[in-house]
């Protein structure tokens, strides 16, 4: 008997398996995303590119390119400890295990159970009288179920959950690059402010000894008051810069830590010791406009997204046709536990089951419909991340060439004012001008000093919106694991 039990099975299971051999996949195939920059993507240059930039591939870890080892170390530790990241990575695990989830629809069910009941009852409720009888059952229970995937609706949900897995890594990958950018920009505006308040110092220095010489000059009479008030305002002025800095400082510090995943004022020590902006190298590697339309994690998020959308309509699709499932139930047992061992015992029952909706009111054909939009609407997001991308990468190599014009000329005029200044000192040394003009010159020569400071910090910055509008900084060893 068992024998004969274990071939039906057989047999059905043969049926079952021809029946899949004829299943259909409903829908439309994925046919990848659409042409969204048909020019930019034939181009082997930038529009906006200049001498600065060069054709060739981009480092990934492009911060190490600015020569600054405690940038480089402040990237790492973000890159490892962020929250942020902690976050786009355990949607990348949600994903992952949706994927794994929706998988196993493929798949029977199977489970078990066993009872053992004891009953005692009146012996005249089983029709022999009086006293009590007792009875004893023991059943060994399995029971599978199966859903033939006819028309190729599960699969259409398993390529969409597959499709949004690889977004969720996208977006993870979207995250490192906008942290190691958030986190140069930071340092960069720290070491800048640190460079600036410097000067702001050496001008406190200058304006406080204006006012005593004024002051000394209004004692001897040679001089109004008006001149008096005029320098102290400007060294009230001065001090006041000094204050804000010291106050953004402490902010732009406060901001890395954060950044790295640390408490405000964990890193003060490594980071109050100010150092020069780093610079960028003289040829900065950005590649093509191919390579960022296969580079930027945002693009492949939305191309995936779209992805999903398409699978979903055959889901919805299916949705309309009949399910054909399998429910299968095996029991074994008896009055004695010898008999849930027993072949002669066995109880089998096998169920299919069709089901399919004749009338739902259109229902199934407007979940095709909203499923249709939904894609409609992912086409469109695609191909406006892919032209944002376009005009955040000319945009950002457009300010980058005009940056580094722009602080070859701060230099230039910096420079033509310090030695202004050594003028002075010789005119002040030889008694043909008075400290009062000698300090103004100077005080000149720092302005100057200071707009070079600043568009040195807007050349550095200009560089990290390059790099981070190329998409670059999640191809790191830690991500590629």
């Amino acid at each position: 008997m068992l024998r004969s039990f274990i071939f039906r099975r057989a047999t059905g299971a043969a049926l079952i398996a021809s029946l899949l051999a004829g299943c259909a996949t409903v829908g439309p195939n994925y046919a990848g995303a659409p042409q969204a920059a048909t020019q930019a993507e034939t181009r082997n240059t930038f529009v906006r590119a200049n001498g600065a930039a060069a054709q060739t591939t981009p480092a990934p870890r492009w911060w190490e390119s600015l020569g600054d080892p405690v940038l480089n170390q402040l990237v790492n530790q973000a890159l490892a400890d962020a929250p942020g990241i902690a976050a786009a990575n355990a949607r990348v695990a949600q994903s992952r295990a949706s994927l794994a989830a929706s998988r196993t629809a493929v798949l029977p069910t199977i489970s078990t159970s066993f009872a053992a009941p004891y009953i005692n009852v009146p012996g005249n409720l089983v029709g022999d009288g009086g006293g009590r009888d007792e009875i004893n059952a023991y059943n060994l229970g399995f029971d599978a179920s199966w859903e033939v995937d006819l028309f190729g609706g599960t699969r259409r949900k398993i390529e969409a959950a597959t499709a949004r897995a690889e977004a969720a890594e996208a977006s993870a990958a979207d995250a490192r690059v906008t942290l190691s950018a958030e986190i140069a920009r930071a340092y960069t505006g720290l070491r800048a402010r640190q460079a600036m308040m410097a000067l702001q110092q050496r001008q406190f220095d200058i304006d406080s000894e204006l006012v005593t010489l004024a002051r000394q000059r209004f004692a001897g009479g040679t001089i109004a008051r008006q001149p008096v008030n005029a320098a102290e305002a400007q060294a009230f002025a001065s001090e006041a810069d000094l204050a804000r800095s010291d106050a953004e400082i402490a902010v732009l510090m406060d901001q890395i830590a954060v950044l790295t995943g640390k408490e405000p004022g964990a890193l003060d020590s490594l980071l109050a010791t100010p150092t020069a902006v780093p610079l960028p190298p003289a040829q900065v590697g950005v590649g093509d406009p191919a390579l960022l339309l296969r580079s930027r994690p945002d693009i492949r998020m939305a191309e995936r997204q779209l992805a999903a959308a398409n699978a979903d309509i055959g889901a919805r699709i299916a949705d309309k046709f009949p399910k054909i499932s399998f429910l299968g139930l095996l029991g074994l047992g008896g009055q004695n536990i010898g008999d849930v061992f027993d072949p002669a015992n066995i109880v089998g029952i096998a169920l299919p089951q069709i089901k399919w909706s004749l009338f739902d009111g259109g229902r199934a054909e407007r979940q095709v419909e909203v499923a249709r939009g939904a894609y409609a609407e992912a086409e469109a997001n695609y191909r406006n991340t892919v032209l944002r991308a376009l005009q955040d990468a000319e945009g950002s190599l457009a300010r980058f060439g005009g940056q580094r014009v722009a602080y070859g000329k701060a230099l230039d005029a910096e420079a033509r004012a310090r030695r202004n200044v050594d003028l002075q000192q010789q005119r002040l040394a030889a008694g043909s001008i008075a400290r009062p003009d000698q300090l103004d010159a100077e005080r000149q020569a720092l302005q100057l000093a200071m707009a070079a400071a600043s568009a040195r910090a807007d050349l550095t910055t200009g560089f990290i919106s390059v790099e981070k509008a190329l998409g670059l900084g999640w191809q790191t060893a830690d991500a590629e694991k």
